[in-house]
């Protein structure tokens, strides 16, 4: 019977960050585009846009690390 007194105190503390991280995340715009994460999955990225990224994050002259 004592564990209620341990139980209720802790679900709604942990019910009250639930719904204060759900409206931190409403207030910071995380659900403004629902759509365009899923659809750019099926974007097809060519070859030229991968050797585009990859040579403008390493510098010229330095090697590429072993994979």
């Amino acid at each position: 019977m004592n564990i209620i007194f341990v139980l209720i105190p802790l679900g709604l503390v942990l019910v009250g960050f639930a719904l204060w991280s759900f409206f931190w995340a409403v207030g910071d715009g995380q659900f403004d585009d629902l759509e365009s994460p899923g659809w750019s999955v099926l974007r097809d990225d060519g070859p030229s846009d991968r050797a585009q990224a990859e040579a403008g994050t390493r510098q010229a002259g330095t090697p590429r690390a072993p994979r």
